[in-house]
C-alpha cells in the first residue's frame, strides 16, 4: 500500500468531501497551478464543455458557509462568491486548459494522490471484509458455547431429581 509522503499529506488536506464526491476548491488549485483564481475560472469558462456537472460545480452558499467554517476563514474580505469545486476528472481536464509545466505537474501529483486514497479505501474495505468474517466466526462460538451452557444447567438440574432405575423390570404375575 502506498503511503502519502508529506507533499502528498499537504495535496490530501485540500481535498473535501462535498455531495459524496472528493473535490478541491478552484482556490486551492490556481494556488497549486500558481495562476490566479479568476484566471482558473476564465479558462474553465471558455471551455466549459470539458467540465459537465460531475467534473466541476459551484458551492451553494450554505455549503460555502459550512467549509469556511471548517478550514476558519473569516467572512470578511476574500470572495463575493462561492467557490466552485473540481472533482478527480475535472482537476485532470483543467491541466487540459491550463498549459503551463507547472500546472501539468501539479495535476499530476494530485491524480496521484487521488490513486492512493482510491487504494486506501480498497485496502480498508478488504480489513473490514476480514473483521466482519471474524465477528462472524465469534458470534458462531458464542452461540456453541451458549448451548454448551444450556447442556450443562439441564445435566445439573437433572442430576438433583430423582431419577429411575435402569435395567429390566420383572413383571407382577399376580
Amino acid at each position: 500500500m502506498n503511503e502519502l509522503t508529506t507533499d502528498d499529506q499537504e495535496i490530501a488536506e485540500k481535498i473535501y468531501l462535498i455531495r459524496g464526491h472528493k473535490v478541491m476548491l478552484d482556490k486551492d488549485l490556481a494556488n497549486m497551478y500558481g495562476v490566479e483564481t479568476k484566471r482558473l475560472i476564465e479558462q474553465v469558462n471558455r471551455n466549459l464543455l470539458r467540465f459537465p456537472a460531475e467534473f466541476m460545480f459551484r458551492l451553494t452558499n450554505e455549503e460555502f458557509e459550512i467549509l469556511r467554517s471548517q478550514i476558519a476563514t473569516s467572512k470578511r474580505g476574500g470572495r463575493r462568491y462561492a467557490p466552485y469545486v473540481f472533482t478527480e476528472h475535472g482537476i485532470l481536464m483543467l491541466s487540459s486548459v491550463l498549459n503551463s509545466r507547472q500546472a501539468i505537474t501539479m495535476s499530476i501529483k494530485i491524480i496521484e494522490v487521488f490513486v492512493k486514497f482510491r487504494e486506501m479505501l480498497v485496502s480498508q474495505k478488504d480489513l473490514l471484509l476480514k473483521f466482519e468474517q471474524l465477528e462472524k466466526l465469534v458470534i458462531r462460538h458464542d452461540d456453541d458455547i451458549e448451548h454448551i451452557f444450556q447442556a450443562l444447567k439441564q445435566l445439573i438440574q437433572q442430576k438433583n431429581e430423582p431419577r429411575q432405575p435402569i435395567g429390566f423390570k420383572l413383571k407382577d404375575n399376580a
